[in-house]
Parts: structure tokens; C-alpha cells; sequence
């Protein structure tokens, strides 16, 4: 697995475009995975990060099973403030049966009922949500907290608004079943992974 970090410059237009709407960020990630029109992209996983402040510059992570060209990003005018840093993830090394972790994932938490799937809006439903997918897997949540809440606007060309709900769930976490958890690390977690959310990031204690 590849683990890409990429810092934009906001005084960018094309940036600013991006930042402000996930669609239009996931359609330009793309190139960063295609030669051209007719190649569909392999499946990635991004997120933006949270700022450190004001002043801060917009961070994305970006996860794929291939390496990406990044230079396709680095040629647009602007758009980023460095060159992509790079990093190569041994998930088998990296989870072990037993071993704790400090986590972040930026998810959708949703339901399916009568065929619909809906959000959900309360924080015990979204701790519920995350305690499922622990289940599903293979890790236990041990300490957990909603840093961050919001609703993400977003619109496919030519198609209707897209709504979602986003959560920042933060904490620890323990492996239960190693190969369960390194198959959420690789695919992500949860539906809305265009609109960056799904990506789990995990550090040892």
C-alpha cells in the first residue's frame, strides 16, 4: 500500500474549487491514477486533514494498492506547495493480533432502512455505528471521541445534490482479528469513500 501526503497551496483557484467541494477533489485525485480518458482508476482512499490552525496548510492523505503519478498535481499551476511525500505501508508488519493503536477515520455513518439509507445524526448512534464496524473488522474500540461533525454538500455533473454526514471519530483501538482489520485498512470503512471519507489510519501506542 502506498500512503501519499499532499500539501495544496489555498491561493491556488483550482485548490480553493477542490477544498470546497469533495467531488471535484476526488475528480482531480483521479489523475493522479489514469493515462487517460479511457482508464478507469484503480480504487484510492483520501482524506482531508484537520488544520492546525488558521494558518495552516490543507493536508490530504491519500491510500492506493498502486502508485500514482503525482506529477500529473505537481504540473498544475500552484496547486501544490510541495512535492507529494510518499510512503510505503507493510500492513503485515504494521498489525499484529493483540496490538494497540491510536486512530483516526473521518466516516458516514449510516442505516439502511425500508431500502433507504439515511444518516446518522446523534453522537450515540455514531459510536454505535463504530462499535459495529469494530465488529465487522476485526478490532475492539477502546477509548473513542467525535472530534469533528459536519455536513459535506456536494454535487455529481449534471446530477443532483449530494448531502452527507461526516464524523471525525478519534481514540484507541485493539486488534481482534488481524487479517479483518488489514482488509479495512487497504479497502476503508463505511459508504461515501469519492467524498473522503472510509480512510483509517492507525499508530502504534
Amino acid at each position: 500500500m502506498y500512503l501519499i501526503r499532499l500539501t495544496l497551496d489555498p491561493r491556488s483557484t483550482q485548490a480553493r474549487r477542490d477544498l470546497a467541494d469533495a467531488y471535484d477533489m476526488h475528480r482531480t485525485l483521479v489523475r493522479a491514477f489514469v493515462r487517460d480518458e479511457r482508464d478507469a482508476p484503480g480504487r484510492f482512499l483520501w482524506r482531508l486533514e484537520l488544520g492546525a490552525g488558521a494558518w495552516a496548510s490543507p493536508t490530504l492523505l491519500v491510500q492506493s494498492r498502486k502508485s500514482g503519478d503525482w506529477d500529473v498535481l505537481q504540473g498544475l499551476p500552484g496547486y501544490l506547495q510541495r512535492p507529494a511525500e510518499c510512503k510505503v505501508l507493510d500492513l503485515e508488519a504494521l498489525i499484529q493480533p493483540q496490538w494497540r493503536y491510536r486512530f483516526r477515520l473521518l466516516a458516514n455513518p449510516t442505516v439502511t432502512r425500508a431500502g433507504k439509507r439515511r444518516g446518522l445524526l446523534g453522537e450515540a448512534e455514531q459510536l454505535a455505528w463504530l462499535q459495529r464496524q469494530g465488529e465487522r473488522h476485526g478490532f475492539m474500540v477502546k477509548a473513542v471521541l467525535v472530534s469533528a461533525s459536519d455536513l459535506l454538500d456536494s454535487r455529481r455533473k449534471g446530477g443532483a445534490p449530494i448531502v452527507l454526514q461526516r464524523v471525525c471519530f478519534e481514540g484507541l483501538l485493539q486488534v481482534v482479528e488481524a487479517d479483518a482489520l488489514r482488509r479495512a485498512l487497504a479497502s476503508g470503512i463505511g459508504p461515501a469513500k469519492a467524498f473522503g471519507c472510509g480512510l483509517l489510519s492507525v499508530a502504534r501506542c
